[in-house]
């Protein structure tokens, strides 16, 4: 009953976030942190062949849903300043939004959900079932990779893996693609941001969460000053309440659960 109700008061009747927001990105600036995005940062490890001198803090921001929090903490983000990485799914493609994410410095790319979303339109309730169908998948997902290309205009070179309820059920995450190099070869991929290369140059990575807990393992305002390489993963509805886009995910994933296992 408790969690129905911390759920009902996330997606509907939490006061906004983004005050909380702009607090962050200002402490993180008086700490002396440079604000980075994912491409960014990795491109410092990589150039430099280990991991950057002085503070930094990644912003990445998964767009599972809620473009309209999205532009707002983007707006908040231009007028201090910060570098920040956006991973837009196909559901969430706004390729205007997209191009001024890049054109003040920030990253727009992809957040990309092909496994998940293959074994539900075919059914598939296996693990075994799903990897049998992987080459069908990555020619899926360099197609999807080639239209957002073609649609914004510049080369991506970093993605983000979505997670799903399926991916949990399966127990097969989205980023087993891109352990083909030949794909990442392909499509221009440099990262991919759970790529163990980028993550063991973070001294903490935190996820933000719904109410009651906010953060895990830990509020990034605490981090400040403890850990050199901050990285924040954000998804905007968690930041502001969005009624229209709350309820069409919820339906969506019903409708999807009760279709996969039709």
């Amino acid at each position: 009953m408790n969690a129905m109700l911390n759920r009902v008061y996330a997606d509907y009747l939490m006061p906004s976030r983004l005050g909380e927001y702009e607090a962050l990105v200002r402490e993180v600036a008086d700490a002396g942190y440079a604000q980075l995005s994912v491409r960014d940062f990795f491109r410092r490890v990589r150039g430099g062949g280990s991991c950057p001198a002085g503070p930094t803090f990644v912003h990445r921001h998964d767009i599972d849903s809620d473009l309209r929090t999205a532009r707002k903490m983007f707006d908040i983000e231009a007028r201090h300043g910060v570098r920040a990485s956006y991973y837009f799914r196909l559901c969430t493609l706004d390729f205007g939004f997209m191009r001024e994410i890049e054109a003040a410095g920030s990253e727009a790319s992809y957040h990309y959900e092909e496994v998940a979303d293959f074994a539900k339109r075919h059914r598939l309730r296996s693990a075994e079932a799903v990897r049998e169908r992987f080459p069908e998948i990555r020619a899926l997902f360099a197609r999807n990779v080639a239209r957002i290309v073609e649609g914004l205009g510049i080369p991506i070179s970093t993605v983000a893996s979505h997670g799903d309820f399926a991916n949990r059920r399966l127990k097969v995450i989205n980023h087993e693609l891109l352990r083909d190099e030949a794909l990442r070869r392909r499509c221009g991929i440099e990262c991919e941001s759970y790529d163990a290369e980028l993550l063991r140059c973070f001294d903490i990575y935190i996820s933000d969460r719904k109410y009651p807990v906010y953060y895990y393992p830990l509020s990034p305002f605490e981090a400040l000053g403890k850990y050199q390489h901050i990285c924040l993963l954000t998804h905007p509805v968690q930041w502001e309440t969005n009624w229209v886009e709350s309820t069409r995910c919820n339906v969506r994933r019903l409708v999807e659960e009760v279709a996969w296992r039709a």
